[in-house]
């Protein structure tokens, strides 16, 4: 009995023993063939989440006015996306002088502007000054004729032509015909032209750099105090609903257009921002007796709900009042 336990023990010991030796046999034959495969391995770093940008989303806006419509362009892909009213048109206001600035610019090419027309451009972006984007505009081969046959002046067909605008139109005001701030534009059209800006068409390859720069160093503020008869403060709206961690990849090139029209008893305003992956436009009318600050707060709601940590998943932002209600 007892050898017969000895045995069993013995012939335990040979296969556990064996399947010990095994793995040690496999790592000598392994080794032999070079094939060894590592004691561990390291798991993979993970990839650093896409920086945040603005990607279309469900927007919701406690809006008490005319008119409400908006636009976003993907500038990587062209692809347009927006309220359901995005080709519907309002009028332009100062947001055309960025298109005015730039055609005045690309027609000189190579050649400077005289000093005093560089700066009544500079100064017709940042400060939106009326009297300085008259002289940019008749320098840009502007009138203030009646166009013939119901079509917009030469300044604005080419913005037409060279952008690929399919809403823009000649303004429809009474008496107001010939003049650059009443062309009828849509969102579509706006983000069309602010992509337009930023590729280099609008402007040519000598001024587009300058004239984006210029649109990033807009100034000023809705306050009492920054608007005046001829100019105003236009650095609020979309800005102002872009988190910092998109403010810090890059300028932000802005032209906004405002202003309280008595013929209809609103304000007309317009918001328009570009960057390299994205060009926005927010497009209103309003009643006067709710001031500018409550066209800026669209704006920058509009924004905001856009606002995009990864694609496809836009950040949740409630809905809510908007401005003076």
């Amino acid at each position: 009995m007892r050898s017969r336990v000895t045995m069993v023990f013995a012939v335990t010991a040979v296969l556990l023993g064996g399947v010990m030796l095994v793995p040690t046999a496999y790592a000598r034959l392994a080794g032999a063939t070079g094939d060894a495969a590592p004691a561990s391995v390291a798991a993979p770093t993970p990839e650093p989440p896409p920086p945040p940008t603005l990607a279309a989303a469900k927007v919701s806006v406690n809006f008490k006015g005319e008119f409400f419509s908006w636009a976003l362009m993907d500038r990587e892909s062209g692809k347009i996306s927006g309220s359901k009213n995005l080709a519907a048109t309002s009028s332009t206001e100062s947001m055309l002088k960025a298109w005015i600035v730039a055609d005045y610019l690309r027609q000189l090419g190579d050649k400077e502007p005289t000093a005093a027309l560089k700066k009544a451009a500079s100064l017709a972006i940042r400060d939106s000054d009326d009297d300085a984007t008259n002289l940019v505009y008749r320098a840009a081969g502007g009138s203030y004729a009646v166009p013939a046959g119901g079509q917009p002046g030469p300044v604005v067909k080419r913005a037409i032509s060279i952008c690929g605008l399919t809403d823009t139109k000649r303004g429809n005001v009474p008496g107001y015909e010939g003049w650059w701030s009443f062309t009828r534009m849509s969102p579509r059209d706006a983000v069309r032209l602010g992509d337009c800006i930023a590729d280099g068409k609008a402007a040519g390859p000598k001024w587009t750099k300058w004239l984006m720069a210029e649109m990033s160093k807009v100034r000023g503020s809705t306050a009492d105090k920054d608007q005046r008869a001829r100019s105003g403060g236009g650095r609020w709206g979309i800005i102002d609903g872009l988190p910092e961690s998109i403010l810090s990849q890059g300028p932000l090139s802005i032209k906004n257009g405002w202003t309280p029209l008595s013929y209809d008893g609103n304000w007309h305003v317009n918001c328009l921002a570009v960057t390299e992956k994205w060009s926005l436009a927010v497009m209103l009318r309003y009643p006067h007796s709710q001031g500018l600050d409550y066209g800026s707060d669209v704006c920058a709601s509009v924004t905001a709900q856009l606002v995009t940590a990864q694609p496809g998943g836009a950040l949740k932002v409630p809905q809510q009042p908007i401005g003076k209600l």
